[in-house]
């Protein structure tokens, strides 16, 4: 039986895996009194003893947190940005660029982040394939409920004398240094970040992410691309639907509550919409990191998981 320790474990992240793996009985869950939650020594014992650790603290206290682990048993999956990028880490999607094959015998996992994971999800086939080149300037525009800020926002968005600004959808990111651009370049293979545009909006969960590709940008058709989709998603918690809306709508919320993402295409042969749906607490954070452990114990990836029916 397998040991897991959740550094974090008071966080929307934490809270969510702990909520997954509460009812296992393949698992035994280590966890810490209050009082200790936050004391060095006992979270370093803890880091120890466990045969996984899930990290879901910020980037420096990630980074702290590996550094106290003292065995070559321990395997980590890390849910912040830390080490999305750093060598040594296998990155914790695998759907994407032959991972499933990795993520089994590895100690350092980075779980990927949500905007990203709709992004790569839609991008890196097209470019390992092929179907765009990776000198392609890209676009994305991410819509995401406000569960995705963690305890802080959903406090605010929840007040019962809320600040009415919240009650429309919230631009952020401006800058265009979003914590999330460095993996959606990398992992995709792309040379250059893309125009990121992410968007919070009034409600709790639920995630779509688009990219916008002009038919002139794509090798091929529009028929490739989800001839593409449909042949490299055919294991795991990502799967391509030819057609997703409702009426002539698709909803951000589509997906909330779940912990698999759909992949689709809209538009026309000159100006093609590609789309994914998925929850930002799901496939977008613990979701992920829950299908890592299942690959880590060679379970099945769903174990633990809601995943829906058809759409």
């Amino acid at each position: 039986m397998a040991t897991v320790f959740i550094d974090g474990s008071a966080g929307t992240t934490g809270l969510r895996i702990r909520e997954r793996l509460a009812a296992r009985q393949d698992l035994t869950l280590l966890t810490l009194p209050e009082a200790q939650r936050k004391d060095p020594a006992a979270r370093r014992e803890a880091l120890n003893a466990a045969d996984v650790a899930f990290l879901c603290l910020p980037d420096a206290a990630s980074r702290e947190a590996v550094a106290m682990i003292e065995n070559d048993r321990t395997a980590v999956i890390d849910t912040s940005t830390a080490h999305r990028t750093a060598p040594g880490w296998v990155y914790g999607f695998p759907e994407i660029g032959g991972r499933r094959a990795l993520i089994p015998a590895a100690k350092r996992i980075a779980n990927p982040g949500c905007h990203a994971s709709g992004f790569i999800a839609l991008v890196a086939p097209l470019v390992e394939h092929g179907l765009i080149a990776p000198e392609t300037r890209l676009s994305c525009f991410s819509l995401t409920g406000y569960s995705g800020g963690g305890k802080q926002m959903i406090a605010a968005y929840e007040a019962p004398e809320r600040d009415i600004l919240l009650d429309a959808p919230r631009m952020y990111g401006l800058p265009q240094t979003h914590k999330h651009l460095p993996e959606m370049a990398a992992i995709c293979g792309l040379r250059a970040d893309p125009v990121f545009c992410p968007v919070v909006a009034p409600y709790y969960a639920g995630m779509q992410v688009t990219v916008p590709l002009f038919g002139a940008d794509l090798r091929g058709s529009m028929a490739d691309v989800c001839a593409l989709y449909r042949s490299y998603y055919n294991n795991g918690l990502v799967r391509f639907v030819p057609q997703a809306d409702q009426n002539g709508f698709l909803s951000a919320g589509a997906f909330a509550g779940r912990d698999d993402l759909l992949v689709t295409v809209a538009g026309n042969e000159e100006r093609l919409l590609l789309i994914a749906q998925f929850d930002n607490l799901g496939k977008g954070a613990s979701g992920a990191a829950v299908q890592n452990l299942n690959l880590l114990l060679g379970v099945p990836e769903t174990e633990g998981l809601q995943i829906g029916g058809a759409i």
